[in-house]
């Protein structure tokens, strides 16, 4: 019940976000506007498994190109629609997700990080050599000027965008309030403990892995549409791996709005960045950030609003 009410919310809050956008008309605003929306995707699915289970996945570029990958490969092989790729990106790389999963969750620590690494490395060097795809020099997806009753294509991609955000922030707060998100926080809390309280944690990871695979997938399905040609170095990009994992770290890993606001402040900051100086320079930035709240706000924007407030509540307590 309470997820039916939070994802009507959203969709309404959605809603008014497209309305925002469209009265402003202004094609960079939907373009950066998309970006971010991939961000907060990609931040929110990297939490499931890093934030909620405690498992660091440093393989989310490899997901992401996943699913991009995917839509050139049905672009070419039998066209279809963007919201058709992207159930296919969603089960391709949720599977693979739970492969992953299955292969690799019997690792802890730096171990499982490391072995997530290694399949981002694997997948590039398998999409270098598929020609099929472009291998190493690429491949073109021309898109269509304009769509069906929103016109502009680059609106209607925002809007797919903007759908798949409310989705993943819907996914995530279900899990979070739920029997499952439980299971998850006591894996995060001690694993070696939840085993042996009967909790089944290798299932609860499999879990894990392939729901955040899968969100990571969704949100590359359409980035061949957005940029028009895709390449391994941009499918793979050191951004994606770097901004999923540094967005909930600044914004918060204990719930469903870290992920969100981090998205959200590191994204519009990295989108003005890039138009004011150099987009080489965002990394750095996420670098010096991660830095600052590690030392001063180790829990992220949201623990510490949580903890001002709480320190708050008890100054104001009768003595």
């Amino acid at each position: 019940m309470r997820s039916g009410i939070f994802f009507l919310v959203a969709v309404v809050v959605a809603a008014i976000v497209f309305g925002c956008a469209l009265a402003i008309n202004n094609d960079y605003v939907f373009f950066a506007g998309y970006t971010v929306l991939q961000f907060i995707v990609l931040a929110t699915a990297w939490n499931i498994l890093g934030g909620y289970t405690g498992y660091v996945n440093f393989g989310s570029a490899a997901f992401f190109a996943l699913g991009a990958y995917s839509s050139v490969f049905m672009h070419k092989f039998y066209p279809m629609p963007i919201p058709v790729l992207i159930v296919i990106a969603a089960v391709i790389s949720g599977l693979v997700g739970l492969g992953m999963g299955y292969l690799t969750l019997r690792l802890r620590g730096a171990f499982f990080a490391i072995a997530t690494l290694a399949l981002a490395v694997v997948l590039q060097t398998l999409i270098v050599n598929w020609n099929y795809v472009g291998g190493s020099r690429g491949a073109y997806v021309v898109r269509p000027a304009t769509v069906a009753f929103l016109g502009n294509y680059v609106h209607y991609l925002f809007l797919l965008m903007l759908g798949l955000a409310v989705i993943a922030l819907t996914v995530a707060r279900t899990i979070e309030h739920s029997s499952l998100g439980y299971g998850f926080a006591t894996i995060r809390d001690d694993e070696l403990a939840a085993e042996a309280s009967g909790v089944p944690t290798l299932r609860l990871k499999l879990i894990a892995t392939t729901i955040s695979g899968a969100l990571m997938g969704m949100a590359g399905a359409p980035f061949p549409y957005y940029i028009g040609y895709l390449q391994p170095s941009s499918a793979f990009g050191l951004e994606y791996a770097v901004n999923s994992i540094a967005m909930p770290i600044i914004g918060g890993t204990a719930t469903w709005l870290g992920p969100l606001i981090g998205a959200i402040v590191l994204g519009s900051l990295q989108q003005y960045i890039t138009v004011t100086i150099s987009s080489s320079v965002n990394v750095l930035i996420v670098g010096l950030l991660l830095v600052i709240f590690v030392v001063i706000a180790p829990n992220g924007i949201v623990g510490l609003v949580q903890s001002i407030l709480r320190r708050r509540r008890y100054e104001r307590k009768p003595a």
